[in-house]
């Protein structure tokens, strides 16, 4: 077979789905995080859609996965059943006891809502997922409705999921099922792969099976084309990478090239697909020029409110023995004898990074917890530039001036290999090269802390803040309410280690500084390197 020729261990591209080849994108880990939030937080309807081959089954494959061992699901996949039917399929998955043969919901309702309430008595959580559920009748959804009436005096008994394409949204926005519409605690549309995705979805599948470190199947422009023809589409992917591939086998070429991708889109989609494909692309590359010019307009007048106009100078170099003069927007000629000018006192760096982050009056110590202003300090060390641009905020890093004594400059962003230098009258762009002669591997941030936070939060805590931390979860989430109170529930730290690992963290449940400060990025709390600028000019203006 094709896959041999090209080093490869097995087909990579089937559509079966295999758990090896399991790829979550951004998109789907958002889709989780939805479902997840909607069985922890206590009945009712969760809603996940989609279209065919967007991954709908890889997110139900990884909840499954997910969902505590005291849950008790029960799958239905074939939802072209009556309600009697329906019922009885839902007992059968769960193991309960009901006359055989008959057909009244009564019994069926009765039966389950007895499992139901006994689950409930031992502490489990009962789920229904129901697939392709754009299939199901009217009756059957109001059916299904009904059986949320189930409940105690303080939650729902029963957490049911419905999983179904995007018309599954318009039939249920119909007027006679408004009630359940209006029951649906969580709901998530899953969009397709970007082309960035689809590059990564590509790679990930040929290295599973067992692509060479180094070898390309597909150039950068081929998965361009890949992406356009299947608007990202997983399954649409699949189908035509592996007919490509077999094509490239055919003629015993090595790669993949878009010739070949051209004529796999026509076996695979047929020739009206590739001619709508190439309506849209004459369109896109239309609206790419329109954007292209917007961009470098805009990107012209952000640069000019940033660092200010060509007639403002960006810096003040006072004295002609100053070690580092501006040349084309950089700090170079350095003279490592004499201290350079962008060196500054550790008080007054401290005060102008408080002024950053805060308009209250400074603060005698900046690294003293500040519940006025939430602000908390965090000092710490590191040998490489990578750790604190990865930080992505202002933050000050300890210096040692050519005479040995202690100093320090104010990183308001860091821009390729330079970092903007805050000093009393005005930004300096300097290379990082540069600031490494001094650099002492010390460094110093505030950030925003959570009300009442005062030490990493972990499963089983019991604190004040853990209530204001799922706040923030389920404002991230576009939620009503929290995933827990004030304890540190299961639910809430599967919702953290999703976050976690989207952000590049390890995936620990944790919530230390590092998960607060990706949560105050994602909610827009704090300084990101285009806000600090322009909060740095405000400043400086305002002198």
């Amino acid at each position: 077979m094709y896959y041999q020729y090209f080093g490869l261990t097995e087909a990579p591209f089937s559509i079966s789905v295999n758990p090896r080849y399991l790829f979550m994108s951004p998109r789907h880990r958002d889709a989780l995080a939805h479902l997840l939030y909607g069985v922890g937080s206590g009945g009712g309807f969760i809603l996940l859609t989609g279209e065919v081959g967007t991954g709908k089954t890889t997110v139900n494959r990884c909840l499954l996965e997910q969902l505590p061992d005291t849950t008790d699901l029960a799958i239905i996949l074939n939802p072209a059943l009556s309600a009697v039917e329906l019922l009885a399929t839902a007992c059968d998955e769960l193991q309960i006891d009901y006359p055989r043969g008959t057909d009244s919901l009564k019994v069926l309702t009765d039966a389950l809502h007895k499992f139901l309430l006994d689950n409930h008595q031992a502490g489990r959580r009962t789920v229904l997922m129901i697939d392709e559920a754009q299939h199901l009748d009217f009756n059957v959804l109001e059916q299904i409705r009904l059986l949320t009436n189930l409940e105690t005096n303080e939650q729902k008994l029963l957490q049911i999921i419905l999983i179904g394409q995007p018309e599954l949204v318009e039939k249920l926005a119909r007027p006679e099922l408004r009630q359940l519409n209006q029951r649906i605690t969580a709901r998530y549309h899953l969009q397709p792969l970007s082309a960035d995705e689809t590059h990564a979805y590509i790679r990930h599948r040929l290295e599973v099976a067992g692509l060479k470190t180094g070898q390309s199947l597909f150039s950068t422009s081929v998965v361009k084309d890949i992406h356009r023809r299947t608007r990202g589409i997983p399954r649409l992917i699949n189908l035509l990478c592996d007919r490509t591939l077999l094509g490239a086998y055919g003629r015993q070429s090595p790669q993949v090239d878009r010739a070949m991708v051209s004529t796999a889109a026509t076996e695979v989609f047929g020739g009206h697909a590739v001619n709508q494909s190439r309506a849209r692309l004459a369109w896109l590359s239309f609206t790419a020029i329109v954007l292209l010019i917007a961009l470098a307009v805009g990107l012209f007048w952000w640069r000019a409110a940033t660092v200010g106009l060509p007639s403002e100078p960006i810096a003040n170099v006072s004295t002609p023995s100053a070690s580092v003069a501006v040349s084309n927007g950089l700090a170079s000629d350095k003279q490592p004898s004499i201290t350079p000018n962008w060196m500054l006192p550790v008080e007054l760096a401290d005060s102008l990074l408080w002024r950053l982050n805060s308009d209250a009056p400074i603060a005698a110590d900046v690294c003293a917890p500040s519940p006025s202003t939430g602000l908390r300090c965090t000092d710490d060390n590191a040998p490489v530039w990578d750790e604190l641009i990865s930080l992505q905020r202002p933050l000050i890093i300890g210096l040692r001036t050519p005479e040995r004594f202690a100093a320090s400059a104010l990183i308001v962003a860091f821009e390729g290999s330079a970092a903007w230098l805050m000093q009393p009258d005005g930004l300096l762009l300097v290379p990082l090269g540069q600031l490494a002669d001094y650099w002492t591997g010390a460094y110093r941030y505030l950030w925003h802390a959570p009300s009442r936070w005062e030490r990493p939060l972990a499963l089983g805590d019991k604190n004040p803040a853990v209530m204001q931390l799922a706040l923030l979860f389920a404002q991230i989430d576009k939620q009503e309410n929290p995933l827990t109170s004030d304890i540190y529930s299961a639910n809430l730290e599967l919702r953290v280690k999703i976050f976690q690992r989207q952000m590049g963290l390890e995936p620990d449940g944790v919530v230390g500084a590092r998960t607060l400060l990706r949560l105050n990025d994602q909610l827009g709390v704090g300084l990101n390197p285009e806000r600090a600028i322009d909060r740095a000019n405000m400043l400086l203006r305002s002198r």
